[in-house]
């Protein structure tokens, strides 16, 4: 028993002597990695030092002795201009044709435009597509625009009737209840910029054209009719651009005009 006591001891002590130099083994391996690391950095910072040192100190380009021009790169914030005009749909409708082929669908779009503050028109148009026609309807309110005369309080001066084909209209000036009014009529008296005042329809027609068109004619009495103009804009059919005249710049030279003296004579001859 005492001999395998000992031979169990020297075997432990044994594997200890064995296991210590693993663990030096992999410190120094760890240190060797970290000098190889910062080693390579320090090449590294030489190399850029060097790159740096190297490069020719760049001269600022100038022409006649002038500095060169420095672009500013920094960003302005884009500010969206508020339209002159507020718009609103009355009503969008597909409208059906029947040719001999088949059926031919378009859109037709009544619309509102005013300012609020006294100018207000209604326009109609009709296109293939839903915007061609939005733009046209724009376009003719535009056109059909009338300028009311309201009192200080934004009301109307008196009691105003009217009647467009099957609707009825009554428009009163009431102070204090503000614009007591629905439908198509209100959204022409809030773009024509009435404030307060009392409206109802008397017949029962729900048509929103003929309504609208009820409080214009309605409203005509205290009104003047207002010319819109707009800036005409010739677009160049290759480029895109916007110019003046009728002609591209640069382009066919000047206008050249007839002078009848540059024109040489016919010779007549004598018999």
């Amino acid at each position: 028993m005492t001999e395998d006591k000992t031979t169990t001891t020297e075997d432990v002590v044994e594997n200890t002597q064995n296991e210590t130099p693993k663990e030096e083994k992999k410190e120094a391996v760890e240190e060797t990695k970290k000098e190889e690391t910062t080693d390579q950095k320090e090449v590294k910072a030489e190399e850029k030092t060097e790159a740096k040192t190297e490069r020719p100190e760049r001269k600022p380009f100038s022409r006649d002795g002038k500095r060169p021009f420095k672009k500013n790169f920094k960003r302005r914030p884009f500010k969206r201009e508020k339209p002159e005009f507020e718009q609103k749909i009355l009503s969008l409708r597909r409208v059906t044709r029947v040719m001999a082929g088949g059926r031919r669908f378009s859109f037709s779009v009544a619309m509102v435009v005013g300012d609020k503050k006294n100018r207000v028109g209604l326009g109609m148009g009709k296109a293939n597509d839903v915007t061609a026609a939005i733009e046209k309807a724009a376009r003719n309110a535009k056109k059909n625009m009338i300028k009311v005369k309201l009192d200080e309080n934004g009301t109307i001066p008196f009691d105003m009737t009217s009647k467009y084909k099957a609707s009825e209209i009554v428009i009163r000036p009431v102070t204090g209840k503000g614009l007591a009014a629905g439908g198509a009529v209100r959204t022409v008296l809030e773009f024509a910029g009435v404030k307060e005042a009392g409206a109802k329809i008397l017949s029962r027609s729900k048509n929103h054209i003929n309504n609208a068109r009820a409080t214009v004619i309605a409203l005509e009495p205290i009104s003047e009719k207002y010319h819109h103009e707009e800036k005409k804009r010739i677009m160049d059919r290759k480029g895109g651009r916007n110019f003046k005249g009728g002609r591209r710049p640069g382009q066919g030279g000047p206008r050249r005009t007839f002078n009848r003296n540059s024109v040489p004579k016919a010779e007549v001859k004598k018999d």
